[in-house]
């Protein structure tokens, strides 16, 4: 009998012996999957990364269908080209109207003339909320006119993309900023001057909502 209360009785001792050998090797198991995982996720947001620098270059690159534009539309964008506006964080794509447009931070003019804007206030790229997004009605956002409910309206950041069903197209007027107001679902609101063939300062607003499709992670924002 062990009347050493300090010590372990033997067969405790003769179990640990037994099973130390098992641990080491558990816990060396155990480290090699937490390096395997964490290699695993650091190469996936890399390739993430690299796909969205991708597509980002291409929507930076690509000339967009100005056809319908004004000439003040397009002499704007040309000069807007100059502007340093710094790598933009989102990217907008209607699939329907085969668009992509690069989206920036505020809705200044050079902003405008370059892509769409992230209007401040609202919920940023990715997250709950209401994203408001605007862009020039004889610019980028001329194709509006021709989106109908149902349609897609795909949201990417460096973090992933979604996507967002039209559910709704109203007409208002430019106080009627109601439309930007948070919602309880994750939504984007894409905003317009209307009518779009205005000549000069168009009296109102054409607004389009999207609604985010179920069962998508959200992401973290600008």
């Amino acid at each position: 009998m062990n009347s050493d209360p300090s010590q372990p009785p033997k067969f405790v001792d003769a179990l640990l012996r037994v099973l130390a050998p098992g641990i080491t090797m558990l816990g060396l198991a155990c480290l090699i999957v937490f390096a395997v995982a964490t290699a695993d996720s650091r190469h996936g947001a890399q390739a993430a990364e690299a796909a969205f620098d991708t597509l980002r270059e291409q929507a930076l690159a690509e000339i967009p269908d100005q056809q319908d534009w004004s000439a003040g539309r397009k002499a704007e964008y040309l000069e807007s080209q100059a502007a340093e506006l710094g790598a933009p964080p989102g990217l907008i794509r209607i699939p329907s109207l085969d668009l992509t447009v690069p989206v920036f931070k505020g809705t200044d003019e050079i902003v405008l003339n370059r892509g769409a804007g992230w209007i401040e206030g609202t919920a940023e790229l990715g997250t709950t909320g209401n994203v408001g997004l605007a862009g020039h009605r004889d610019g980028f956002f001329r194709g509006l006119k021709d989106l109908k409910s149902g349609d897609v309206i795909e949201v990417a950041t460096l973090d992933g993309s979604l996507t967002y069903r039209v559910s709704e197209i109203t007409i208002v007027d430019p106080e009627d900023v109601y439309v930007l107001a948070p919602t309880p679902e994750p939504s984007v609101t894409l905003v317009t001057c209307y009518p779009f063939y205005f000549v000069g300062h168009a009296p109102k607003r054409y607004i389009v909502r999207g609604v985010l499709e179920d069962g998508q992670p959200l992401m973290s924002g600008l």
